[in-house]
């Protein structure tokens, strides 16, 4: 059976797209939190749907080499799903440099590492599907996200790259661009004072899944 990777699978829109996901294909969530992914793989088993989780800090590419190694080597993979992130708001000024390093270690680095050793797996087969979740912050510049939109900026200019690079390869990489999302992403800030307005992360990955065909760029908002 066919099999996804999806990174930041324990929690909000990781594990929706794991049910959207899961519907056509084996899931393997990816995260640091082992409990919250079990939690999630285990939720998938028992509607019926095949899942398995292994824990990683996408931010070190020892790691990222070790499992992503040893999933590639016992999955049949056909998508990787770059959904991981972290983000911190608020003034520039008032930013640590922990938590700058956080975002850009997590939303660019641990992009480009797990892609980077996925790929020689996916040109070997002269196929595969490459998601990098993106966000409108990489679309436009906002009020106390510029680290964050720094980020995602990058990972945009990342994935539009790798579109023209792996021309003719068989391997689709597509940018994903949604809004704000009700999840446990802002349970941490003050920055969005009113989710109300949010999508759920349910309704996100239900338009990504039916929207998906491989294609450059989805918009779910723009």
């Amino acid at each position: 059976m066919k099999s996804v990777v999806i990174t930041g699978g324990g929690s909000g829109l990781g594990a929706a797209l794991a049910e959207e996901y899961g519907k056509q294909y084996k899931v393997i969530l990816i995260g640091r939190s082992i409990t919250k992914l079990n939690s999630v793989a285990d939720r998938l088993n028992s509607k019926g749907y095949k899942a398995d989780c292994f824990a990683c800090d996408i931010t070190s590419i020892d790691e990222v080499q070790h499992v992503f190694g040893q999933l590639l080597q016992r999955e049949d993979v056909h998508m990787l799903i770059n959904n991981a992130g972290s983000g911190k708001f608020g003034p520039l000024e008032e930013l640590s440099v922990d938590e700058i390093e956080a975002m850009l270690d997590t939303n660019v680095k641990g992009t480009i590492f797990t892609t980077k050793i996925s790929l020689p797996y996916f040109k070997d087969r002269q196929e595969g599907k490459i998601m990098n979740i993106i966000s409108t912050a990489g679309l436009r510049g906002k009020v106390n996200e510029s680290v964050y939109c720094a980020s995602k900026f990058a990972v945009k200019g990342f994935t539009e790259s790798l579109v023209k690079e792996l021309e003719g390869t068989g391997i689709q990489v597509t940018a994903v661009y949604m809004g704000g999302m009700d999840t446990p992403f802002w349970d941490h800030s003050e920055h969005i004072k009113d989710k109300s307005r949010f999508k759920t992360p349910e309704q996100v990955a239900f338009q990504i899944a039916e929207e998906d065909q491989g294609q450059p760029e989805i918009f779910i908002d723009r």
